[in-house]
């Protein structure tokens, strides 16, 4: 019997939030992916998009603000067999989890991000987020937002995530594909979701997106996969990036860049450390039948000290 990925809890998102359609996706990808409920984790941080892990019948933890990816990163290090799902607002991720954000694009880890992007903090009342552009007014604003934006897929590119993709709340069947081929990804997966806020953004608005969005994948020349007999790989990432700065008259969604040649931090560590892929230390004993401990902690750093 397949495994039900809702859980009972009644969703307290605005009606209209494109949250609603993210959830869906995440959902009806966990399930045509065959998962059960010991397969996956899923983690967030502060925010509307916080309570993700809430309304998913999956192993869960809504965490501090702007850390979710270092703890989901502890998650997978401690079980690498594990997928985990790491959803957060562009507030979130991209202001006081930007070092993070950055970093695991340098990891590589294994993580999926869902980047809930409205260009607002919705939870704390419509402030301007790092998405939003620079002069752009808002209901919730009561003056021009005075800082510039941050591209999402376009920092993901530079910071090395080996999948960058770019989806649209609304559409959650292409959504659904996307998050499928982003846990596939043996390496760290940014998937940024344009999405309205309702009740703070009204100028990204539901209407807004749908006259604007195009599928990459709509192009037929449009090949964003590298392995290792790629020509140019460079040459796919000077492509996706032009693309990812697309934004005043069309929009692009789909995705940017599949490198399947960067290793995942994963396999990087199982070259020093033996067995680390068939022994992880979340199924190694720490304690013996009577719950005393096995662990030497001088015979485990005892290569470490100098």
């Amino acid at each position: 019997m397949a495994h039900n990925f809702r859980t009972d809890l009644t969703i307290d998102w605005c009606p209209g939030c494109g949250d609603f359609g993210i959830l869906t996706s995440m959902i009806q990808a966990l399930g045509e992916m065959n998962y059960g409920p010991h397969d996956a984790v899923v983690i967030s941080g502060i925010g509307c998009s916080g309570k993700t892990p809430h309304y998913v019948n999956l192993a869960g933890a809504h965490t501090l603000h702007g850390r979710g990816i270092p703890f989901a990163t502890g998650v997978k290090l401690a079980n690498p067999k594990l997928k985990v799902l790491v959803t957060g607002g562009d507030g979130d991720l991209l202001s006081i989890g930007a070092g993070h954000f950055v970093a695991e694009g340098r990891r590589n880890t294994g993580l999926t991000i869902i980047l809930f992007d409205n260009e607002v903090y919705g939870l704390t009342k419509g402030q301007a987020a790092p998405t939003m552009p620079l002069g752009m007014q808002t209901k919730s604003l009561t003056k021009p937002n005075v800082y510039n934006r941050v591209n999402p897929v376009a920092m993901a590119l530079a910071a090395g995530y080996s999948f960058v993709a770019r989806g649209f709340s609304f559409d959650t069947k292409q959504l659904k594909e996307i998050i499928k081929r982003g846990l596939m990804n043996d390496g760290s997966s940014l998937i940024d979701v344009l999405q309205p806020c309702p009740t703070y953004n009204n100028i990204n608005t539901m209407d807004f997106y749908r006259q604007k969005v195009y599928k990459l994948e709509d192009d037929k020349s449009w090949d964003p996969i590298i392995t290792e007999s790629t020509k140019d790989p460079m040459e796919k990432y000077r492509l996706a990036n032009s693309r990812a700065l697309e934004w005043d008259e069309k929009i692009p969604t789909g995705i940017f860049i599949e490198n399947r040649t960067i290793p995942s931090f994963t396999k990087r560590l199982n070259e020093y450390i033996p067995n680390y892929l068939t022994s992880p230390p979340a199924t190694q004993s720490i304690s013996d039948s009577k719950g005393y401990t096995i662990v030497d902690p001088a015979r485990t750093f005892a290569d470490k000290i100098v």
